[in-house]
């Protein structure tokens, strides 16, 4: 007799937002803080900024390797454990090591980025659309809250870090450190490639029985072998690249801008660094969990035509800020870039998931996360080269009408997307494989 339709997420899946929010907590503060708060201890913004985006790179190089046979994987768990182990003992030897040992703290810094990246934004994500893929949005836009929470506790770390004579910085990271710590433990020991195989289900749908939950889950893995999204098919999608383009323009501004908060905020003076950036963690929180609910409700598309607006809006208000000084502009604006914070790692997955075949999801993300990573590796460069670009100090302005123009291309690409037009590359994808052809991807919002 079939089980009925649970509601919630299942005792795996709540520990699997768990696991996802300590990942992205993880990412955001193992690299973030290093350049936000600590970067004159090792050479500045820019050389700290420029061994961030290296690292990045390094391993969105993997990633694209990676996608030419990700469907052939046969445990993406397995293979991520590496990259979680590697990167919590990095996050602790870069936190203990003295910051006197710059060349060395270099080369750990450099292997953070790298793994957490993989890790954290990209396995990980990987997981979470396997376990979820009817409720990604909601399950990532609760899972990234760890950004704007991240962004709220930063001032408590620095004034921790530059309490005493000297900086306090191990035991500043320390319970930083404990939680990444537990996220990889419960990743470890709790979560498996797919639900079906710890006795959970898709979606937490208890819908159907154990037996057929197992058949689809065996057709599943062999269709994703046989996937007719080929990272070339993929790459030569014109609605792959408005996707990719657009979520990587998001990562861009709300993390290049988190970078360097200390710097716009100090701008104005008479701000105060601490209460706003708690401001900023709880509008970021609720734009996390709505715009992941509006994600779900009424489609990615519609949601991210959402954020880029925001962005958009944001950027005019900080050019405003920065023009007028008036400190309450500037506020509001970051405000908004951070209602968007979160949602810079959920559409990656939920756009694969929405638009794709669930069979084919892990070679489209397996692509268009590194490709929009690659504007998440530049953006701490580039904001921090605009920042500094002014003749006579520092150039905020430069900052938001960077925002300004990518939130203006990014409702462009949105307005060019269509997936009417991925269902019909599918077709002809399936066709010419011989697969046969259903309405599996019609009306996908």
């Amino acid at each position: 007799m079939n089980q009925t339709k649970a509601k919630g997420f299942g005792a795996r899946g709540i520990i699997l937002i768990i696991v996802l929010f300590l990942g992205f907590f993880t990412f955001q503060t193992f690299t973030n803080y290093p350049l936000n708060i600590l970067a004159d201890l090792y050479g500045g913004s820019t050389t700290v900024a420029a061994i961030m985006s290296a690292g990045t790179f390094i391993g969105i190089a993997i990633q694209l390797i990676l996608s030419r046979f990700i469907g052939k994987i046969k445990s993406i768990k397995k293979v991520a454990s590496i990259f979680a182990i590697i990167a919590v003992v990095c996050c602790w030897i870069e936190a203990a090591m003295p910051f006197y040992l710059t060349s060395v703290w270099y080369v750990v810094y450099f292997i953070v980025n790298l793994t957490v990246t993989i890790y954290a934004l990209f396995f990980l994500s990987i997981i979470a659309g396997q376990w979820f893929p009817r409720r990604k949005g909601t399950i990532m836009g609760i899972s990234t809250i760890a950004y704007p929470f991240c962004n709220g506790v930063i001032g408590f770390f620095a004034s921790a870090v530059f309490k005493g004579e000297n900086p306090a910085i191990f035991s500043s990271f320390l319970p930083f450190l404990i939680a990444a710590t537990v996220g990889v433990v419960l990743f470890l020991v709790c979560i498996t490639d797919y639900p079906e195989q710890c006795g959970a289900y898709r979606d937490n749908d208890k819908s159907f029985t154990p037996e057929k939950a197992k058949a689809m889950l065996e057709q599943e893995i062999e269709d994703k072998r046989t996937t007719v999204w080929t990272t070339g098919h993929t790459l030569g999608c014109r609605d792959f690249w408005c996707i990719a383009v657009t979520c990587g323009l998001i990562l861009m501004t709300a993390v290049g801008t988190m970078t360097q908060t200390s710097t716009i905020i100090g701008y104005f003076p008479n701000l105060n660094y601490t209460i706003i950036m708690m401001v900023i963690a709880v509008f970021g929180a609720i734009g996390s969990w709505l715009l992941g609910v509006i994600d779900t409700a009424i489609g990615t598309k519609k949601s991210m035509m959402i954020c880029v607006i925001l962005m958009v809006i944001s950027g005019l208000l900080g050019i405003a800020a920065t023009a007028s000084g008036v400190g309450a502009l500037v506020v509001l604006s970051l405000v908004l870039l951070a209602m968007f914070m979160g949602a810079s790692s959920n559409y990656t997955v939920s756009a694969a998931v929405q638009y794709w075949r669930r069979e084919d999801f892990a070679c489209v993300f397996a692509c268009v996360n590194p490709i929009a990573n690659i504007f998440n590796a530049l953006a701490p460069t580039l904001t921090a080269a605009l920042l500094y670009s002014g003749a006579q100090g520092v150039n905020v302005s430069a900052v938001f009408i960077m925002i300004t123009v990518a939130g203006v291309i990014g409702v462009v690409l949105m307005l060019v997307f269509s997936a009417k037009h991925v269902k019909a590359v599918d077709d002809k994808y399936r066709t010419a494989a011989g697969k046969p052809l259903d309405d599996a991807l019609v009306g996908r919002k």
